[in-house]
């Protein structure tokens, strides 16, 4: 159905603006007339725009946007108003454009949660379902802001996750560079004076014949090796987009020897976070499993939800089957299967989520350490390897002489 923006003078002679969804123009006047609006400028959004082209809304953009709907509800401003109010301030265009939408819906006697559901690329599905059940249960306030909180946290975490990888990405950076530099551009400038000294001295050192024989495969085959180099990353990235290849990642990305921990209790933490937050705002636990099996980001360890979730539905609890997937830490299960038994699942995996968080924290910073030196150690070793190649037959020379 056509988008179409407009500017339009209310009754008490403000000019207002926004978008809405109509089959036509004149149904586009005809819903602004509803609203007794006197419309100036009224025209479809594709034509306004040229090529539209959507960006996407963080999760801090949307956790603001969600927090500030609470506070507008709690202080008694109604939904419709409280829409509008976002709409008109929101700087993001893609975000002013949906949150539109959204009002233009309410206003046409949608559900909060049916409007927001329009929109799955900026509303995932936690929000919906936590906006319906809070909306059914009278808490709707409550709701948004134990949803934002849940979203400011999940980027903390996702930026204390990137920064601390940036300094050893960035080493492993800069020290990929230099040594290919000096490889490739500034080893055969030795090409002349390595031949001399073989045919007068009889032969070259070991780490030498490796040090030009690698320079000369880089100057012949390096454009080859970077294609292939850049065609196995496509590979692998097209390989992401299939379920089956996405799984087989994220089952590697689980065995690897330092980083595989990490990725599981991220995963795990975040499946238990979004469970207990979902349990915790009267959403029923088989669609709480499907939507925190979702937001686990491990295609590994969704499965053995989606399985467990097929258990729980036929009647069994639901610590068994999540312990007969072998995915979920055992310490964690007991801490699951004992809250299950108290009946305060939803609190107890709020702070399993907060404990294996707080762990995941302390094994970055010494993953971090560690990496470190590391790769201090191997970028030192290699421009040593390349200097003492260089060098090496120079020295043998003047000791004979």
């Amino acid at each position: 159905m056509p988008e179409f923006a407009y500017i339009a003078r209310s009754a008490d002679g403000r000019d207002v603006s926004g978008t809405l969804v109509a089959n036509s123009l004149r149904e586009a006047l005809a819903a602004l007339a509803d609203r007794s609006l006197y419309p100036l400028k009224v025209e479809p959004l594709r034509e306004r725009l040229g090529f539209w082209v959507p960006r996407r809304v963080t999760s801090a953009q949307l956790a603001t946007t969600l927090a500030q709907l609470a506070d507008l509800l709690q202080n008694g401003v109604p939904l419709l108003g409280s829409l509008s109010v976002l709409a008109e301030q929101a700087i993001h265009p893609e975000l002013r454009r949906v949150l539109a939408d959204v009002r233009d819906k309410v206003a046409q006697g949608t559900a909060i949660d049916q409007a927001l559901a329009a929109h799955p690329h900026v509303f995932g599905e936690l929000v919906v379902s936590m906006v319906r059940a809070g909306s059914e249960g009278a808490f709707l306030e409550d709701a948004l802001k134990r949803t934002a909180n849940f979203l400011e946290l999940q980027e903390e975490i996702r930026s204390r996750v990137k920064g601390a990888m940036f300094y050893p990405a960035f080493l492993a950076f800069v020290g990929t560079v230099i040594t290919t530099a000096l490889i490739v551009f500034f080893v055969p400038r030795f090409a002349e004076l390595f031949e001399k000294l073989e045919r007068e001295g009889g032969g070259l050192p070991f780490a030498t014949v490796m040090l030009l024989g690698l320079s000369d495969f880089l100057a012949q085959y390096g454009v080859l090796v970077a294609i292939a180099l850049t065609a196995v990353v496509l590979i692998i990235r097209q390989l992401t987009k299939s379920p089956r290849g996405r799984e087989w990642v994220d089952r590697v990305k689980l065995r690897m020897p330092v980083l595989g921990p990490i990725f599981l209790h991220y995963a795990v933490s975040r499946f238990c976070r979004v469970l207990g937050t979902l349990l915790r705002n009267g959403v029923p636990l088989l669609k709480a499993l499907e939507i925190s099996s979702q937001s686990a980001g491990n295609r590994v360890l969704e499965k053995a939800i989606r399985q467990s979730a097929e258990n729980v539905s036929s009647g069994e609890t639901l610590s068994r089957p999540l312990a007969q997937c072998g995915v979920i830490p055992k310490p964690i299960m007991a801490m699951i299967t004992v809250a299950e038994q108290a009946n305060n699942l939803d609190d107890v995996l709020v702070q399993i989520a907060e404990t294996v968080e707080r762990r995941m924290a302390r094994q970055i910073d010494l993953m971090v350490r560690m990496v470190e030196p590391v790769m201090l150690l191997v970028m030192g070793t290699l421009i040593m390897f390349v200097l003492v190649a260089l060098l090496l037959p120079i020295i043998e020379m003047s000791t004979s002489l």
